[in-house]
């Protein structure tokens, strides 16, 4: 009971950390904007960059990637907490696997800030820095998707669903675990949730250049 309360409490923390929203802040602290009545009004980074201000926009693609990478990488690899190596243990999946879960709270938080009733962004950067701290190789392709999708496009929507939709293949190829595969999809799947307007005005030709 104990480590299902631990992990309870470790998921939370994981939200809250995953809802700071820095694209807000930094638009606020720094060009005294807010972001939300900018553009899409999202709290991404690509929002960000419709400021004009691109060293603003770059530096909250980096802190919306870090803050799910960096606690990822320090609690399954650095300084693996006890509870974790028992829980994986007595429920018999691997670490990549528990990693994917407590990487969806970091998602949820950024998409659903409790701070901003729950108006968030569109969780790429925090997914990608939820997949950077399982796999360097996988990231680093689906990084090489979406810029190569992006300079033919110029679209960065359409450049997050091609590169999400790919996630799930990539991950299944190397790893061949269909509990991964799983759940990978079900990543890609809360993305194109995300995207759901961006999705419509694709379909519209609707959607606008960067």
């Amino acid at each position: 009971m104990t480590e299902y309360f631990i992990l309870l409490i470790i998921f939370i923390i994981c939200y809250l950390i995953g809802s700071i929203p820095f694209g807000l802040i930094l638009t606020k602290l720094i060009d005294n904007n807010d972001l939300r009545n900018i553009g899409s009004g999202n709290i991404g980074a690509t929002n960000v960059l419709r400021t004009g201000n691109k060293t603003l926009a770059l530096l909250t693609l980096i802190l919306d990637l870090s803050k799910s990478f960096i606690p990822l990488f320090i609690l399954f690899k650095l300084y693996p907490h006890p509870v974790i190596n028992d829980f994986l243990n007595h429920i018999m999946v691997d670490k990549i696997f528990l990693m994917l879960i407590f990487g969806y709270f970091f998602v949820l938080g950024h998409c659903f800030p409790i701070w901003l009733k729950f108006r968030g962004g569109k969780g790429i950067a925090t997914s990608l820095g939820v997949i950077l701290s399982i796999d360097f190789f996988i990231s680093l392709c689906l990084i090489t998707i979406w810029i190569l999708v992006f300079l033919i496009f110029k679209i960065s929507s359409l450049s997050a669903l091609i590169s999400s939709t790919s996630f799930p293949i990539l991950i299944f190829l190397k790893y061949e675990k269909l509990n991964l595969l799983y759940l990978s999809i079900l990543l890609t799947i809360f993305v194109f949730f995300t995207h759901r307007a961006n999705i419509i005005r694709l379909l519209k030709k609707e959607e606008k250049k960067i």
